[in-house]
């Protein structure tokens, strides 16, 4: 049973406090987005569609990206890395040596965990900048390999990667982008789901104790060691899943998709979307993602009145990127999450303030 007070929820059972969704105006709002979601593939087209499945697979990753920087204070610039990790992973996998592509992905996801956890030895010792440094140089070596090891690639410069198919099913050409939007859709809600409720065990919490104050975390039981390389190890097996459903879904894996670049972009999406919040990251990769669409659509339908935005588009693409996250860092560091909450918090006690 849930009482509600002036402030805020009682919760008189065990039941009621472990439960994701507690009030009624939480409820609906989960129904309607289980609707609109459920609307959306029939109501888009295929570019649109593709737009779509781009923020879902980024999705995944970056709620894996989230677990580390938002939830444990472990900064990482090797994003990209990691995501080429589960991709070459995958495509090698499932292309070369004939393992189904379930598997595949599943061996893609302990992969890119174990070598998650490797990079997060010098958490160990570093903080900080630091930290940062050392995994941007994680970022680099996995960049070098994939670009100079021609085994990889059968010196072509890419792989190809088998299309998504279970016991002889595979993706239809007529239904591609429809077929993939469930499969992302079920693969990010699942991952949603699980990083929830990893926050409320003992490891999660210690994710979080380490994050507040590490001294302090070790002086109250926790092993800190556990908890930053567990942290290392969830993130990337997130983003491992990622790169995955990246290669199958692209059908080709090439270096260019896993640069600096990309894992800049990551970390965008967890600043804009709000650190330490898993919705965040869905809000901060549908935002960022569909920014450089949306100013292509703009400069398209000014072509004739101001075509100088045409011809700029992809340095007006990245600028405004790049402007997004300053101005979110100046005005509010705590992304587009805290927003919401602002707005569901003044609906809620609408008409008084408080």
């Amino acid at each position: 049973m849930i009482v509600p007070l002036a402030t805020g929820i009682h919760h008189t059972s065990y039941a009621s406090e472990l439960a994701l969704r507690n009030t009624r105006g939480e409820k609906a709002r989960l129904g309607l987005g289980i609707l609109a979601l459920g609307a959306l593939p029939f109501l888009l087209d295929s570019y649109w569609l593709s737009v779509v499945n781009a923020i879902g697979i980024a999705a995944i990753g970056a709620i894996g990206l989230n677990i580390l920087v938002g939830f444990t204070g472990q900064i990482s610039l090797g994003q990209g890395g990691f995501l080429a990790v589960g991709a070459f992973t995958s495509a090698l996998l499932s292309g070369r040596a004939g393992v189904p592509i379930p598997v595949a992905i599943a061996a893609a996801v302990v992969v890119t965990a174990i070598g998650g956890v490797i990079a997060g030895l010098p958490a160990l010792r570093l903080k900080g900048l630091y930290l940062a440094i050392a995994t941007l140089g994680s970022q680099e070596i996995i960049e070098f390999v994939i670009r100079r090891w021609r085994w990889l690639t059968g010196g072509q410069g890419f792989l190809e990667a088998p299309p998504l198919g279970v016991l002889g099913w595979h993706v239809q050409r007529a239904t591609f982008e429809r077929t993939w939007y469930w499969v992302i859709l079920g693969a990010a809600a699942l991952g949603a789901a699980a990083a929830r409720n990893v926050f409320r065990t003992a490891l999660g919490r210690s994710f979080m104790a380490v994050r507040d104050h590490e001294v302090a975390a070790s002086t109250i039981g926790v092993n800190v060691t556990r908890a930053k390389l567990g942290a290392f190890a969830l993130s990337s097996g997130y983003v491992g899943l990622a790169g995955a459903l990246t290669a199958h879904y692209s059908g080709t894996v090439s270096w260019e998709r896993f640069t600096r670049e990309v894992s800049v972009l990551y970390l965008g999406m967890i600043i804009v979307g709000g650190l330490g919040s898993i919705a965040g990251s869905i809000y901060g990769a549908a935002f960022l993602l569909l920014l450089p669409p949306l100013l292509s659509a703009l400069a398209d339908a000014v072509r004739t009145t101001a075509p100088f935005l045409a011809d700029q588009l992809p340095a007006l693409q990245v600028a405004a990127v790049g402007l997004v996250i300053m101005l979110f860092l100046i005005f509010e560091p705590r992304g587009l999450d805290r927003l919401w909450r602002r707005v569901r918090d003044y609906f809620g006690s609408w008409p008084f303030r408080y």
